[in-house]
């Protein structure tokens, strides 16, 4: 089978396209025709060894499919031919056939194509994290979001709202990213610059509910001046490189809360859990009260390209990659 391997810790660049041999399934394993593949930032700091995880060379890339089932346990809750997504535990997604868990496979809605699908799990299902158990997000509140233009930000803009948020305030770099900011459910777009306070002034001088923030950097202490009584900072992740540090007098000021929020770790220490996020998750998907992604979509020959998009932040929205 064709797959993006990683065989050098050089970054994306160093993706190759290689025929490999097809994975073998394991007890439990879902084997799994692979139509997309999802790019998220975890396959960039993977492809450079600066992921906590650290995968023997050479490696495939890629954690989330979307697919056709090949074969499935008997007691599985999918059969063959099924359309699914599914997690591959970081690794081994970017290929054309792929073997995940059992319990890490979901009927995908038929309303949802497979190309969409691939790229629902690792953001949908972070944002999901993020504002039902870490943000406790409360219906009516308010949500600011960082890099609102990227596959967490346009996530976070498309479920808010049906997850009970009341205002979704959206902060972009550019002009170009407001308009896919807007595109994606975004109630008020700022851009960076000067965005503490234009967020003041659109909140009367209030703040915000609950900032989801995956960039980090030098705009996180003005996060925590963004916050009303109670608020609570989200920390995501840090695409722009810098890991920020916070005065914690500053959390007494407004009585605000700095939330670390890292899903996979969750995930991995909830047995369960997925289930249940599904669960609530994917019946919104089916009656469109979220939408599904429109991602960036990127042939295999191009997997390195669609990875390194996310490392150079020209990305919109979810990156995908195709193989079928």
């Amino acid at each position: 089978m064709r797959a993006a391997q990683v065989s050098k810790l050089e970054g994306p660049e160093s993706v190759e396209i290689v025929d490999i041999p097809e994975p073998k399934s394991y007890p439990g394993g879902v084997v799994i025709d692979v139509h997309a593949a999802g790019v998220a930032f975890p396959d960039v700091l993977m492809s450079r060894g600066l992921y906590q995880m650290k995968p023997e060379l050479p490696f495939v890339v890629g954690g989330e499919v979307a697919g056709i089932v090949r074969e499935a346990p008997a007691d599985a809750h999918v059969k063959a031919g099924d359309r699914v997504v599914a997690l591959t535990l970081l690794g081994n997604a970017m290929a054309e056939t792929a073997v995940a868990p059992a319990q890490m496979v979901f009927p995908l809605p038929d309303n949802v194509s497979l190309e969409s699908g691939a790229g629902i799990l690792f953001n949908d299902l972070t944002v999901h994290f993020c504002l039902r158990n870490r943000g406790r997000l409360a219906a009516g509140e308010t949500v600011l979001v960082h890099g609102a233009a990227g596959g967490i930000g346009t996530s976070t803009l498309r479920m808010a709202t049906a997850l009970g948020a009341g205002r979704v305030i959206a902060v972009v770099s550019t002009e170009a990213k407001a308009e896919v900011a807007r595109a994606n459910g975004a109630t008020d777009v700022v851009l960076a610059e000067g965005w503490l306070a234009a967020v003041k002034e659109l909140t009367g001088g209030r703040g915000v509910d609950i900032v989801l923030d995956p960039v980090g950097g030098d705009r996180f202490t003005d996060s925590v001046r963004s916050l009303a009584s109670a608020g609570r900072l989200l920390v995501v992740g840090f695409t722009a490189g810098e890991i920020p540090t916070v005065k914690v007098n500053r959390l007494l000021l407004k009585n605000v809360e700095v939330i670390g929020a890292a899903w996979g770790e969750w995930v991995m220490t909830h047995p369960g859990y997925l289930t249940e996020q599904w669960a609530e998750v994917a019946p919104l998907l089916a009656a469109g009260k979220i939408a599904a992604p429109e991602p960036v979509l990127y042939p295999l020959d191009r997997a390195a390209e669609a990875i390194a998009s996310l490392e150079n932040r020209t990305a919109t929205g979810k990156v995908v990659v195709t193989l079928r």
